[in-house]
């Protein structure tokens, strides 16, 4: 078990730490190549609706065949996809090499596929724990990435830098062979339950689907607060300068990501001891009362660091629950392919957060109506989680 948590945590770390700095990139790559920057914007949204429409398939993929292969696969195709990003100077070839292969690459590199590794080799009652674990690595990456590929953007460019995070990721591909599960077999025993059989299980489960729509709403709030909380504090920085400065919004983001930490450990943890229905419940409701103590208390650099620890104590903290409950319900066989069908509504989620954020602010001038939307949103994922019933379901066949 321990092999599989730190393995697991490496490639996690990597996947989630390297995309995670991608906005850094934004502006050197525009204005050398003389772009606009809808080109970077478009390839970093397709990036993500690949990453969740495709993550289903990938996770079937990995449940029939073994997870370290498509592993390596996408390790393969991350360090491809920084490389291509590194040398176009097409716009066409660079949003195929960062929204298409690198898409593509997350689908196998990050948590639905560790998780499935991860609900196979860790005993039930430990499950959500070790999820937790992982999840704590990725924020981790997520927080160490920041500072590492502003560095190699100031000292050695932007190709280079793109470059060096390519060898970076080339090294997930050594680290899926250390994830290969020796006795990893997939059989079909007359009678066994098939992966279109799982497929309609799962969307005809009440619970399964309050998961999905619960998911929907954590990945509106998580990208609409990345994208857009920097451009709010500066619009701010006419009635409070303070708050608009710089430091402000690189520090905030930066505690998202160093709390985000505690928050996805601590939820793993607390899964062992009460319900995960309960706990899920509980951090959207946290999440709906930190954005309205934040967009009604007067700012300042203090208010926005508070709220920025108290979502980042939230920010991912879904993740084990969420999967753990599908585990939970659905077992471990098909762990994979459903746990991406969730992250599906997750990046449909994410979508609608940033495209709303900047459309709605275009409309009106505000963000306000999108912190009113994340608000009335966490009430509801609030209320449909409760419901969830954390108990494996009953089958005709042994599946």
């Amino acid at each position: 078990m321990r092999q599989v948590l730190i393995y697991g945590g490496f490639m996690v770390t990597m996947s989630m730490g390297i995309r995670h700095g991608f906005g850094l990139f934004n502006l050197p790559i525009t204005m050398a190549n003389g772009w606009g920057r809808e080109t970077f914007a478009l390839t970093i949204a397709l990036q993500n609706l690949i990453w969740g429409a495709v993550q289903p398939v990938t996770g079937a993929l990995a449940d029939r065949y073994g997870a370290f292969k498509i592993m390596i696969a996408g390790g393969a195709l991350y360090a491809l996809g920084l490389a291509g990003m590194a040398l176009s100077s097409d716009a066409l070839n660079f949003t195929i090499a960062g929204g298409l292969m690198i898409g593509l690459a997350q689908t196998a590199t990050t948590y639905s596929v560790v998780y499935g590794i991860l609900g196979r080799n860790v005993p039930a009652e430990k499950r959500v724990w070790a999820m937790g674990i992982t999840a704590a690595a990725g924020s981790f990456g997520q927080f160490l990435m920041i500072p590492a590929e502003q560095g190699l953007l100031s000292a050695f460019g932007t190709q280079d830098a793109l470059l060096m995070l390519a060898l970076m990721a080339s090294l997930m591909i050594p680290t899926a062979f250390m994830l290969r599960e020796k006795n990893f077999h997939h059989q079909h025993a007359h009678g066994d339950q098939t992966i279109m059989q799982a497929l309609s299980e799962a969307i005809r489960n009440p619970s399964f689907r309050l998961l999905t729509l619960g998911y929907f709403v954590c990945g509106f709030q998580v990208v609409f607060i990345a994208v857009h909380l920097a451009p709010y504090l500066k619009d701010l920085s006419t009635t409070y300068p303070a708050v608009g400065a710089p430091a402000v919004a690189t520090t905030a983001l930066a505690l998202i990501g160093l709390f985000n930490i505690f928050g996805t450990y601590s939820s793993g943890y607390l899964a062992q001891r009460f319900p995960k229905r309960f706990l899920l419940s509980g951090i959207y409701l946290g999440r709906a009362f930190a954005i309205t103590a934040f967009i009604w208390i007067e700012p300042s650099p203090m208010s926005t660091y508070i709220f920025s620890a108290i979502m980042g104590f939230l920010w991912l903290s879904t993740i084990p629950l969420t999967n753990g409950i599908v585990a939970q319900i659905f077992g471990v066989k098909y762990l994979t392919m459903l746990s991406g069908l969730v992250f599906f509504s997750h990046q449909l989620g994410s979508f609608c957060g940033a495209f709303l954020g900047g459309y709605l602010f275009d409309r009106t001038g505000s963000y306000l109506l999108v912190w009113q939307i994340a608000i009335a949103l966490g009430v509801f994922a609030f209320l449909v989680n409760l419901p969830v019933k954390e108990r494996a379901i009953t089958r005709t066949v042994n599946a």
